[in-house]
């Protein structure tokens, strides 16, 4: 008996939890505008989030973490799903040199990086990636699971790897799928042919 009441007690609990904190709804606010459409799990962490302008339509999935103090975009319809870290600095070279002095430097600290982050719209972030500081994605990016990126990429680029390559263009997977579903072309283009346009 003992044990059945355990087993209803613990279900209970991890529903009352993912009511409470994990669950992910629709609506949010950045830079002074409401996205309507936008979802961000409330496990993600996110730092300096006054830094951070999210495009709508944007899901943010269960423990990210994104640390904005360089700045983070993320653009419309970015899909970043789980154990995902975008990270705008790196101050362990400089721990190292500096040691105990590290605090009360003044000044720029010798071997600290940053930069912004950048994602283009309707990219996609697989699950336990890294996105560096100074990193920016062009449009319809698919990051594969377990990448680690740094650096400047295209538009429609598939990367993978740790240092991420890419090693592919996402728009070929895009038109097995538009051929399969024609009618779908003109949702695709209002956003595909933004980035061609914005190249030109």
């Amino acid at each position: 008996m003992m044990l059945a009441v355990r087993a209803w007690a613990n279900r209970l609990r991890r529903k009352l939890a993912h009511l409470v904190l994990y669950r992910t709804v629709f609506g949010e606010r950045s830079a002074g505008r409401w996205l309507p459409n936008t979802r961000i799990s409330p496990s993600t962490c996110i730092e300096h989030e006054d830094r951070l302008v999210l495009g709508d339509h944007v899901y943010i999935g269960v423990f990210n973490l994104i640390e904005a103090s360089a700045g983070v975009t993320i653009g419309e319809g970015v899909q970043i799903t789980h154990h995902v870290s975008l990270v705008t600095h790196s101050s362990h070279r400089a721990q190292r040199l500096l040691g105990r002095r590290y605090v009360d430097w003044p000044g720029e600290r010798p071997g600290w990086v940053a930069g912004p982050i950048e994602v283009g719209a309707y990219s996609f972030i697989g699950p336990h990636s890294l996105l560096e500081a100074g990193c920016c994605l062009g449009r319809g990016t698919i990051v594969r699971a377990g990448s680690v990126v740094r650096g400047t990429f295209p538009e429609f680029a598939v990367l993978d790897g740790n240092p991420a390559r890419v090693v592919g263009d996402s728009r070929d997977a895009d038109r097995q799928w538009l051929t399969r579903y024609p009618e779908l072309r003109e949702h695709y283009d209002a956003w595909a042919q933004q980035a061609a346009q914005a190249l030109r």
